[in-house]
């Protein structure tokens, strides 16, 4: 029994007429005789009851031919979704990502993934840059999408989108004090920073922002969350800094300020490992289309 004899049963099933079905087939009709009896001696039951003017399914035809049908179907979807998955048009792509890119520019690439490779199942998880940077060395992600991170050897990486910070103070906050005197006004001011073991290059360009005004900024609070932080803020226990896009289109309970001409910038950058290339070539043919994208060469580290 073969795919070819059920194939030839289904059609008669659904003719009931060895010529015609024979005609559709393309074989003689000794030869469609010959599959049939070869597939029901297989199965050890009849499937089709004939005499020389009528052809009818058996009662175990009637199973047997439905069922073949759901398992050819199957089948197909099988052969099918192992071809995509070797052109890298399915399967899954594990995506880490920092709260400030899917605040920004990652809903609009996963849209693009969506409507040019719906068979690819997005995983998506909030991670900070140092778990990105493990997860991506181990292949438990396939793509990160980290604000300032420090590209580990190995992987590759492209500055998506460059943004401004934006320093975050509690409601009623005297702004005139940072117009007057410039960031300088947060000197004695506690600060809610990210964890600096988790994201060392970032942490440290935001430091760098207090420095070049002129102090050490007191760190008083460590999370890794934004809506942690912005609920510390919102209590008074602190400022932050934060990349306009983290917070741009927010509802937010306290209030802050664009960092415009501050030269630190937050770069929303995409890093992955080279072999992806070769595994879903088109997503990067996808990427490279996406606004924010330019080139996807990369740069090794």
């Amino acid at each position: 029994m073969d795919l070819q004899h059920i194939r030839s049963a289904i059609l008669l099933s659904k003719k009931l007429n060895f010529t015609k079905t024979a005609e559709a087939l393309h074989i003689v009709q000794p030869a469609l005789s010959r599959k049939i009896k070869q597939l029901e001696e297989g199965i050890n039951t009849p499937l089709f009851k004939r005499n020389k003017r009528n052809v009818e399914l058996t009662e175990a035809g009637r199973y047997f031919i439905p069922e073949m049908e759901k398992l050819l179907l199957q089948y197909e979807f099988i052969i099918k979704r192992t071809n995509q998955i070797h052109k890298g048009e399915a399967g899954e792509l594990k995506i880490g990502f920092t709260h400030s890119v899917m605040q920004s520019i990652l809903p609009e690439i996963l849209i693009d993934i969506r409507q040019n490779l719906p068979n690819i199942k997005t995983i998506l998880k909030e991670l900070n840059n140092r778990d990105q940077y493990i997860r991506l060395q181990s292949g438990e992600l396939d793509i990160g999408f980290a604000t300032n991170p420090l590209v580990p050897v190995g992987l590759k990486s492209k500055v998506l989108h460059i943004d401004n910070y934006a320093v975050l103070v509690p409601k009623g906050f005297d702004m005139e004090r940072l117009q007057k005197n410039g960031f300088a006004t947060f000197t004695k001011e506690p600060f809610i920073f990210p964890s600096k073991t988790d994201g060392p290059n970032y942490v440290n360009i935001i430091e760098s922002i207090c420095t070049g005004a002129g102090f050490i900024p007191n760190v008083v609070h460590e999370t890794d969350s934004v809506s942690t932080s912005i609920r510390l803020i919102e209590a008074g226990m602190g400022v932050s800094l934060e990349p306009m896009s983290s917070i741009r289109g927010l509802h937010l309970p306290i209030d802050f300020h664009e960092l415009s001409d501050t030269p630190q910038k937050a770069q929303l950058t995409m890093i992955w490992n080279p072999k992806l290339e070769f595994e879903h070539p088109k997503l990067f043919q996808i990427l490279h289309q996406v606004n924010h994208v330019g080139p996807l060469e990369g740069e090794t580290h």
